[in-house]
């Protein structure tokens, strides 16, 4: 597929896929939207991704929606904003459920739905001059389709702050809320991501995938005797595969598991 708003730059079994409008700060449009879409997808399926890594070109991760998609969106009539949402939804759940980790790179502004690219990231790295906003009140919506992303990094508490007063907060601030993980200097933000990636691509690709598995079976539930068996059915399941097996004999050997790039 040839994209118009993305390029995707594959190298040792990373695939970072990079939004490409610059000169708009990579806010998103229905183009966008759906090439993202695409490009998951087409990452998800090629067994030689181990790690997506979300960013941004230019100064900027993504300034939200475009203008012009969202005066298209102000006159259109329901259903068809409807539609739209739906596939923003459609897309932010693609990225959410990649079968392989994915890490948000952050630079500068990522607002509105830059806020929601980043929370549907397994993970974010951003630069100590990152800014965020769940900003879409001060235009008489709501941060409706990005909510789930969202409310899963910050919590309902920060959520009833910031989906009202959409007050733009630092790249602190998201750390200590927990939408990002790490925040480093602007010229060392590319290092960390390096960083983060040598770590996963140590560990198993299917382990990676029943690990995401898991923290969506068991997150929000009482630790009850279902909880008990099903957490100990997952991982004697798990422990039968190849791949454990591998790993383990790798482990006692002393020797780098066969997934280590």
């Amino acid at each position: 597929m040839t994209y118009r708003t993305l390029e995707i730059e594959h190298k040792d079994g990373v695939a970072t896929l990079w939004m490409n409008r610059p000169d708009v700060f990579n806010a998103f449009d229905e183009t966008l939207i759906e090439e993202l879409t695409a490009a998951c997808q087409t990452v998800n399926a090629d067994d030689s991704v181990r790690v997506v890594v979300l960013a941004g070109r230019g100064k900027h991760f993504s300034a939200g929606a475009d203008l012009n998609w969202m005066k298209r969106a102000s006159v259109a009539s329901q259903a068809e904003n409807f539609e739209d949402a739906k596939q923003f939804a459609h897309m932010l759940r693609t990225l959410s459920e990649l079968d392989k980790p994915s890490i948000a790179r952050v630079q500068g502004a990522a607002l509105g739905g830059g806020t929601g690219l980043t929370a549907a990231c397994d993970m974010a790295v951003a630069s100590s001059d990152a800014s965020f906003a769940t900003s879409e009140a001060k235009f008489g919506i709501i941060p409706s389709v990005i909510s789930p992303y969202v409310l899963r990094a910050i919590g309902p508490r920060q959520s009833l702050r910031y989906f009202q007063s959409a007050e733009r907060f630092g790249a602190q601030r998201a750390y200590d809320m927990g939408l990002v993980q790490e925040v480093v200097p602007l010229d060392q933000l590319d290092a960390k991501v390096a960083e983060l990636v040598a770590a996963l691509k140590t560990c198993g690709p299917k382990a990676q995938v029943a690990a995401k598995s898991l923290i969506h079976a068991v997150s929000n539930r009482p630790i009850g005797d279902d909880v008990i068996t099903e957490t100990a059915t997952r991982i004697s399941a798990i422990r039968a595969t190849d791949e454990a097996k591998a790993g383990i004999s790798a482990f006692l050997e002393k020797r780098p598991a066969p997934w280590c790039l």
